[in-house]
């Protein structure tokens, strides 16, 4: 039986996306990148990191590159964290996971300031185990490294491990930790995109995955266990 349930926050159990797109959408025309909403909307589950280099050249990155991460984290808490909200019965889903037997945690691409906002605003600070953000991995997703960090700090492999996420970098960081990936819809990426990436199941959202919990990968492996035992 896997041993860990590993969620993202923005886009998989927080409503976060479109806002964490106008944050950096404005951010990089104040710094003279005009960009089109939908364009940065499509690169929301990265990190900055990765984030950056889509949109600015190599020379622009030396140039002011930090300077716009800098801006763009202080303009979301100041306009667009006060907007944050969690989905439907995001509590409930985790108290689920943990009743059937799974340690939580977190892996994010957002800073350590943001992480610590979201968990409040999520609800769940006592129900997670582990929490990993961009600030604690050298690379943020699709690279594996939050993953990793997860995996080590729960002393576990990838496969004692279930990823929950929104984004085709979810999938592809947890895949190449070797963890297996269920994939939500209520981030705004397609079905089919998730699957591509390699989504094993797809749920609407976290009130879906908590409602068909039993059926899902997460309540099937809960299953076999207790029969095994």
């Amino acid at each position: 039986m896997p041993k860990a349930a590993v969620f993202d926050l923005d886009g998989t159990l927080l409503d976060s996306v479109d806002l964490h797109a106008l944050a950096w959408q404005e951010s990089l025309v104040k710094f003279g990148h005009a960009v089109r909403f939908e364009h940065v909307r499509r690169q929301i589950g990265k990190g900055g990191d990765k984030l950056i280099p889509v949109f600015l050249s190599l020379d622009e990155q030396r140039d002011h590159g930090e300077e716009l991460a800098h801006w763009r984290g202080n303009h979301f808490k100041e306009k667009y964290l006060p907007l944050v909200r969690p989905f439907s019965v995001v509590p409930e889903l985790l108290h689920r996971v943990r009743e059937a037997g799974f340690q939580i945690a977190v892996a994010s691409s957002a800073k350590k300031d943001e992480l610590d906002n979201f968990l409040e605003i999520a609800q769940i600070v006592d129900l997670v185990d582990v929490a990993v953000c961009s600030d604690d991995a050298e690379q943020s997703k699709p690279a594996p490294d939050v993953f990793e960090v997860v995996l080590k700090k729960l002393n576990i492999q990838g496969p004692d491990a279930i990823a929950i996420g929104d984004t085709p970098y979810d999938a592809e960081a947890a895949a190449k930790a070797n963890v297996a990936t269920i994939g939500v819809l209520c981030g705004g990426f397609p079905e089919k995109a998730l699957i591509d990436a390699g989504c094993v199941e797809i749920f609407r959202g976290p009130a879906a995955l908590f409602a068909r919990f039993g059926g899902s990968l997460l309540g099937k492996s809960a299953i076999q266990f207790h029969n095994r035992k």
